[in-house]
């Protein structure tokens, strides 16, 4: 085996023992030990990635050929733009395996699990992109998903349960993350939602409550007012990325004209002007700012163009110029 083929097989390793230790329950202070082998697979896949593009000789210190270079130095070799979700997200990860020896608490996970959901999501697809390596034929698909344990941050609660430096820390870090996920999309960070809904089977339901009109001590149901920049946050550009990224993942080819083609701008206005994406609410959220509509689609839209394409991948890019041209 090659230096480089030793690296993916060990960055391999080190992602499932990742996996494997946050979710298992017994272990009760599984963050450490997640962030440790998380940052020592992104390492080993990175240095097999710079030997690939730029030579066995990248991953070592220029005055010290015996002793390899950092994973901060990897990041920043290879993700060029500082400003770049994904490259912010390990920053942040990177911070955690540093300062976990003195600083890790038990409710640290409710403050890092979204960031560590999205940096194993990040390394399934870089693995992919970098090396040809699906993951999920190493790991099964399900498992690739977080097992969440959380409870709400309750600083009145840290204060008085930890002594006032890792108190500090906790809740300083907590809330310098907080506006950092919300100006950064899911390369950063993948929000953890819980959802609740009402039954009337009483040995169904885990919490009990009653309807009263004036809503003084009871519950009184309102309309939910749904934000677009939640079920709709994907633009164009976002939507095209994450159709071909699948297409590939799946290895399914299309064909344009004859040629192997991916998914670009062109087609994609293809598929909203013959499917009616954009008059669909479900698919598509139109923002009326200005005389010149702006359209955000959902997760939705881009499961129906992939499905539609994997229909016919040889003959839907054709198929759909010839039907509009003829309307």
């Amino acid at each position: 085996m090659t230096i480089q083929e030793q690296l993916i097989d060990k960055s391999k390793e080190a992602f499932i023992l990742a996996i494997e230790i946050y979710n298992k329950p017994s272990i009760k202070y599984r963050l450490e030990g997640f962030s440790f082998f998380i940052c020592n697979a992104w390492e080993l896949m990175l240095k097999a990635h710079m030997i690939k593009k730029f030579g066995e000789e990248s991953i070592y210190f220029p005055d010290k050929p015996n002793r390899t270079i950092t994973l901060e130095r990897c990041v920043q070799k290879i993700f060029t733009n500082e400003k770049a979700p994904l490259r912010k997200n390990l920053e942040k990860v990177i911070e955690l395996r540093n300062t976990s020896t003195h600083f890790i608490t038990e409710e640290y996970e409710a403050v890092y699990v979204s960031l560590l959901q999205a940096c194993v999501f990040n390394f399934v697809d870089k693995m992919m992109e970098f090396h040809n390596v699906d993951m999920t034929q190493v790991i099964p698909e399900n498992f690739i998903t977080l097992s969440v344990r959380l409870k709400s941050l309750d600083e009145t609660e840290i204060r008085g349960k930890y002594e006032k430096q890792v108190a500090e820390r906790l809740i300083s870090v907590n809330n310098s993350l907080q506006p950092l996920m919300e100006e950064n999309n899911n390369a950063f960070a993948i929000k953890v939602e819980h959802y609740h809904y009402a039954t009337k089977k009483r040995e169904e339901a885990t919490e009990f409550y009653h309807i009263e009109k004036e809503a003084k001590d009871g519950v009184r149901l309102i309309k939910e007012i749904k934000n677009p920049n939640e079920t709709h946050k994907y633009n164009a550009k976002a939507c095209i990325r994450e159709i071909n990224k699948r297409l590939k993942k799946d290895k399914i080819t299309m064909l344009y004209n004859g040629k192997e083609a991916e998914l670009n701008r062109y087609h994609f206005q293809n598929f909203t002007a013959y499917f009616g994406l954009k008059e669909n609410e479900r698919m598509c959220f139109t923002y009326q700012i200005s005389t010149q509509p702006q359209y955000s689609y959902s997760q939705q839209a881009i499961d129906f163009i992939y499905d539609e394409i994997k229909k016919a991948p040889d003959t839907i890019l054709d198929d759909l110029k010839q039907k509009l041209t003829k309307k």
